[in-house]
C-alpha cells in the first residue's frame, strides 16, 4: 500500500481549530445553580463530585448534555423535530466548546414484559438472524424466530387498480416466533373473580368489589347496570351461562345509558387493559394491592417461559436452539459462538462475539438475554447501555455517566475505571457524576460543588487535580480519605431469620441464618445472589419492611409533603384552626388556583419547540386561591407552610398553635435521613437520585415492622453523608429493630455486627456462601475478594 508523502511543514503557531480545547459554562442557573461558571478540559475525564443535593447533575445533565442534545436536535427538520422530545434552552448565559452528549444514565429501563436484555442491546436481532440462515429445519425470515412477531393468516379478495379493476383472490401468510398462549410474554396471568365482585349480591345491590368502582360511577359501574345485557337485580351466582359470558368475556359493544353513547366491554379484558396493562410499579399502592390479591402469574405452560412458538424452538443449530441460546449465561453463549465456523455468517458473527464479549468486558458476563429488562437494577441498567459505546470508533464525543460504579464491588469499580480511561484515551471528554473515592482518584480534573444541598448548594466550591481537592479544604477534601475502622465489639444476636434451600436464580440450595437484633450486611460481587437471597428467599409474613432499589415516581405535582403523608395532617391542621374543610388546603382539590388549576405555572405548548411555562398571574405562582390563602395556622397560610424546609417545619409544628404531633414524626424522619434542607412543596422531579433514595427510605420507616430489608442505601450518597447513614442504622437497631442491608460500601460493611459473603464469583460462579461471621473475621482471613477489599480499605 502507497501512501502520499508529506511536502508540507507543521507550523510551530497554535492551529485556530485546536484553540477550542475546552467547555466553557458562564452563569449556569438551573434548578439551584447560582450562576455556575466553570471550564471543562476536553479529551479528560472530569469526575463533578459534592453531597448529594449539591447541584452536581443540574450542571451536568440539565445544562451541558441537555443543551448538547437540543442543538443537535435542531439540526434535523421541523418535520422531524416533531416526533422528537422537545427540549428547553437550559437557563446558562454561556455555553460554548460543547461537542455531541451520548448520556448513561442511571434511569431504568422500561419494565414492559417483552422487552430482555437481548432486544435493548440488540443481541437478539443479531441470533434470529444467525436462527433463519444456519437453523435446522428452516422455519423462515428472522421474524420466525421473534417473540414480539405474532404469526398472522389471512385469505380473502383484493381488488387490484391496474387498467381495468379486477378482484383477485388472495391469501397471506406470517410466520412469527410469539408463543400463541402467552403471546411472547413467557407468562400467564389469572384472574380471581372473587377478588372482583361478590357474587350473592347483584349489581344493583353493589356487587363490584374493585377499588374505584363506586356505585354511581357513569364509566364503570353503571354501564353494566343499565346496559340492558344483564339483570341488574339478579345476583351474580343465578346468572345463566350466556349472561355470564356477556359478563365476564363480552367483545366491546355499543350501548345507550342515559341517552349517552357508552362501550360494554367484558369484566375480564377490561381489567386486564384497566390494570393489567400498566406498569404495576406506576400504580397507586392501594392499586397495586389489589392487583397482587386478584392476580396470579405463572410460568407459560405451552412454551415453558422461553416466549417462543414450537416451530422457533424446534429449529437448532448444533443442538441449540434459539431458546437456549438466550437461556444462557451470556459467558456460556460466547463460547458457543466462537465456536461455530461458519463463513457464509463470518460477519454476523463477528457482530454477535464483539457485543457479547461486551457484556463480560463490563462485568455483565453472569446475565442472560432471556432476563427482562426491567429487573435489572440501576447499575447492571447502566451498563447494559454502556454495551454499545465500547469499540465504537466515534472520538471527540463527550460522555456524560451518573454513578457508573452504582450497584458494584469494589473489585467490579476497578473494571469500570479501567473502561472510563479506555473511552478518555480514544479522544473522547468523559464527564461523571460521582461519590466513589475509587473512581475520583483516577480524574484528570475535579470540579467540586457545594457547600450544601439544595438551596445550601450550587456553587462550585473547588476546580483542579485530585491533590488540589484533598488539601482544598471542601467537604469532599475533607472526607476524601475517611475509613470507617472496625468495631471493636459488636451486638449479640436475639434470634435468626432462617433461610433453606434457596435456589432463587443462581443460589444453589443456600441454607443460612441471618442473626436477628444486630446490622447484618450481605455483600458479594454484582450477581453473586445477594438480592436474590434476601429479596427472594425471605420467608413470607417475617415482618418485613423492604427498601428496594426501585426507583419513586411523581409527577412535577408530587413534592416531599405528598409523597411522605405529611401533606394530610397539615391540611386537617389547617382545617381545624379555621373550620372549613381540609380539600381547600390540596393544590389538588378544591384549593386549588382555577386559572392554572394548582400547578403554580401555566405550560405553553410549542409544538418542535420547547414549550414555555410562565408563572400563574392569577395566584403568582402560590398555586392556591386567594381565598384559600386568608386561612393562617400559627401566622402562615398554606404556600408559606409549603415553602418551608424540613428543619424549619419541624420547630414550626413542634410547639404553639401550629403543634402536630402527626406531622413532626413525619418531618422527624425526613431528618433522621439527611433532608431537613429539602422544602416541603419542592417537586419530586427536581430531587436528585440520592434525595430521592432517602425520601423513600423515611417512607419507609413509618411502616411497622420488626425487620429493615434496605437494598444499597448508599447509592447517590456522598462520603459525608455516609457517616449520617450509619449513625441512622445504628439508632434503627438500637431501638429493637432488625437491619438488614445488601451492601458493596466498604464503611457499611466494616460497621456491620455480622456480614454474609456470596460468591465467589458472578452467576453459576457464584450463588454460594463464601463467608459468614464479623468484620474482622473476614479482614483477618481474606478468603475472599471482598475480604481483601475490606482488609485494603481499613488499612490492615
Amino acid at each position: 500500500m502507497s501512501r502520499a508523502k508529506r511536502t508540507d511543514t507543521q507550523s510551530p503557531a497554535l492551529h485556530g481549530a485546536d484553540s477550542h480545547d475546552l467547555i466553557r459554562v458562564h452563569g449556569a442557573r438551573v434548578n439551584n445553580l447560582k450562576d455556575v461558571s466553570v471550564e471543562i478540559p476536553k479529551r479528560r475525564l472530569t469526575v463533578f463530585t459534592g453531597i448529594s443535593g449539591s447541584g452536581k447533575s443540574s450542571l451536568v445533565f440539565d445544562t451541558i448534555a441537555a443543551e448538547s442534545q437540543r442543538l443537535i436536535n435542531e439540526t434535523y427538520s421541523a418535520f422531524v423535530q416533531g416526533f422528537m422530545p422537545t427540549l428547553a434552552r437550559p437557563e446558562v448565559d454561556v455555553l460554548e466548546g460543547l461537542t455531541t452528549a451520548i448520556i448513561v444514565g442511571q434511569q431504568r429501563m422500561g419494565a414492559d414484559p417483552r422487552s430482555t436484555v437481548g432486544t435493548v442491546t440488540d443481541a437478539n436481532a443479531m441470533l434470529r438472524i444467525l436462527f433463519s440462515r444456519l437453523g435446522k429445519p428452516h422455519i423462515g425470515p428472522p421474524g420466525a424466530y421473534a417473540f414480539n412477531v405474532p404469526s398472522v393468516r389471512a385469505s380473502g379478495a383484493i381488488t387490484v387498480e391496474r387498467g381495468a379493476k379486477k378482484a383477485v383472490k388472495a391469501t397471506f401468510n406470517r410466520t412469527g416466533g410469539m408463543c400463541p398462549r402467552c403471546e411472547g410474554r413467557g407468562a400467564v396471568s389469572d384472574i380471581d373473580l372473587t377478588q372482583l365482585y361478590d357474587d350473592s349480591k347483584s349489581l344493583a345491590e353493589g356487587a363490584f368489589t374493585i377499588p374505584g368502582w363506586k356505585s354511581d360511577s357513569f364509566w364503570t359501574v353503571r354501564v353494566y347496570a343499565e346496559s340492558g345485557l344483564l339483570d341488574p337485580n339478579k345476583p351474580i351466582r343465578k346468572y345463566t351461562k350466556k349472561e355470564m359470558q356477556d359478563f365476564l368475556y363480552r367483545e366491546p359493544t355499543k350501548v345507550k345509558v342515559e341517552g349517552v353513547n357508552l362501550t360494554y366491554e367484558g369484566l375480564i379484558p377490561k381489567i386486564q387493559k384497566s390494570f393489567l396493562s400498566k406498569d404495576k410499579e406506576a400504580l397507586q399502592p392501594h392499586i397495586r394491592a389489589f392487583v397482587d390479591r386478584a392476580v396470579t402469574f405463572a410460568t407459560c405452560p405451552e412454551c415453558d417461559g422461553t416466549r417462543l412458538s414450537e416451530g422457533a424452538r424446534s429449529s437448532k443449530i448444533k443442538r441449540i436452539s434459539i431458546a437456549d441460546a438466550c437461556a444462557m449465561q451470556i459467558s456460556d453463549l460466547a463460547a458457543w459462538v466462537r465456536g461455530l465456523d461458519e463463513p457464509p455468517v463470518a460477519p454476523l458473527l463477528t457482530a454477535l462475539q464483539h457485543t457479547l464479549d461486551s457484556f463480560e468486558e463490563i462485568g455483565l458476563g453472569y446475565l442472560s438475554l432471556n432476563r427482562s429488562s426491567g429487573t435489572l437494577s440501576g447499575g447492571e441498567a447502566q451498563r447494559v447501555k454502556m454495551i454499545r459505546h465500547l469499540g465504537s470508533p466515534l472520538t471527540d464525543v463527550t460522555y456524560v455517566f451518573d454513578e457508573p460504579t452504582a450497584g458494584l464491588h469494589p473489585h467490579d469499580i476497578e473494571r469500570m475505571n479501567d473502561l472510563l480511561l479506555r473511552l478518555r484515551d480514544k479522544g473522547n471528554t468523559v464527564l461523571v457524576v460521582e461519590h466513589k473515592p475509587e473512581t475520583i482518584a483516577i480524574a484528570d480534573h475535579v470540579v467540586d460543588l457545594g457547600p450544601g444541598a439544595g438551596t445550601g448548594g450550587g456553587t462550585v466550591c473547588f476546580e483542579g487535580t485530585v491533590e488540589g481537592l484533598r488539601s482544598g479544604g471542601t467537604v469532599t477534601g475533607r472526607h476524601f480519605d475517611d475509613r470507617a475502622a472496625l468495631k471493636e465489639t459488636v451486638r449479640t444476636s436475639t434470634g435468626t431469620l432462617e433461610i433453606r434451600g434457596a435456589t432463587a436464580n443462581n443460589l444453589r440450595k443456600v441454607d443460612v441464618d441471618i442473626p436477628l437484633g444486630v446490622l447484618a450486611v450481605v455483600t458479594g460481587v454484582a450477581g453473586s445472589g445477594k438480592s436474590s437471597l434476601v429479596h427472594g428467599s425471605i420467608p413470607a409474613g417475617a415482618g418485613v419492611v423492604s427498601v428496594d432499589q426501585s426507583a419513586i415516581r411523581g409527577s412535577r405535582r408530587s413534592n416531599p409533603a405528598t409523597y411522605t403523608g405529611l401533606l394530610d395532617p397539615i391540611r386537617k391542621a389547617f382545617a381545624k384552626a379555621n373550620g372549613v374543610k381540609p380539600a381547600l388546603f390540596s393544590a389538588n382539590s378544591e384549593g386549588a388556583c382555577p386559572t392554572c388549576n394548582g400547578a403554580g405555572v401555566i405550560y405553553t405548548d410549542l409544538a418542535m419547540m420547547a414549550g414555555v411555562a410562565s408563572t400563574c398571574e392569577e395566584c403568582e405562582g402560590k398555586r392556591y386561591l386567594a381565598s384559600v390563602l386568608e386561612y393562617h395556622l400559627g401566622g402562615r397560610d398554606i404556600s408559606e407552610v409549603l415553602a418551608m424546609s424540613v428543619t424549619e417545619a419541624e420547630e414550626f409544628f413542634g410547639a404553639g398553635e401550629a403543634h402536630t404531633p402527626a406531622a413532626q414524626r413525619v418531618l422527624g424522619r425526613l431528618a433522621d435521613v439527611g433532608l431537613g434542607y429539602l422544602s416541603l412543596g419542592q417537586p419530586l422531579t427536581t430531587l436528585s437520585g440520592g434525595e430521592r433514595q432517602r425520601l423513600k427510605l423515611a417512607t419507609h420507616m413509618a411502616e411497622k415492622g420488626g425487620i429493615y430489608v434496605l437494598d444499597e442505601p448508599t447509592t447517590g450518597l456522598h462520603l459525608a453523608d455516609v457517616a449520617q447513614l450509619l449513625g441512622l442504622l445504628d439508632r434503627l437497631v438500637d431501638s429493637g429493630k432488625s437491619v438488614i442491608v445488601i451492601e458493596h460500601h466498604q464503611a457499611v460493611m466494616a460497621h456491620a455486627d455480622w456480614i454474609i459473603d456470596l460468591g465467589p464469583g458472578a452467576g453459576h460462579d457464584g450463588g454460594r456462601i463464601v463467608f459468614e461471621g464479623t468484620p474482622a473475621d473476614l479482614v483477618a482471613a481474606r478468603s475472599t475478594l471482598t475480604g481483601e477489599h475490606l482488609s485494603a480499605y481499613v488499612g490492615t
